[in-house]
């Protein structure tokens, strides 16, 4: 995925229009339009400010990843446990760890 389309779906999941995107930001909208449309790239000061706003690394936005960056995955999985309500957050962690354990017990035939 190129930076362009990863901003367009960030946009879209927030429920965000460009306007109000560049007004948080404090950049004009013909700019942000041009970062959702391929057709330039934010400068370094801006990518921070994208990344600090949806909450997601730089290296997300920009689809780097290494043997030790995290996933695309985890990264989603990061954005839907920040969006959350500290009682769902507890709720979501507990039905992690079940799943967890149950798949242990699965894979080698014992308790996990």
């Amino acid at each position: 995925m190129v930076f362009s389309d990863i901003l367009r779906l960030l946009i879209e999941e927030r429920g965000l229009t460009q306007k109000q995107l560049a007004k948080d930001l404090h950049i004009a909208v013909s700019t942000l339009g041009g970062y959702v449309q391929g057709t330039s790239e934010p400068d370094f000061d801006t990518l921070k400010r994208l990344a600090q706003y949806f909450e997601v690394s730089a290296d997300y936005l920009l689809d780097f990843r290494t043997g030790k960056a995290k996933s695309h995955k985890e990264d989603d999985l990061l954005r839907v446990y920040r969006a959350m309500s500290p009682y769902m957050q507890e709720v979501f962690l507990e039905q992690g760890k079940a799943v967890l354990k149950l798949s242990v017990k699965t894979a080698d035939g014992t308790e996990g």
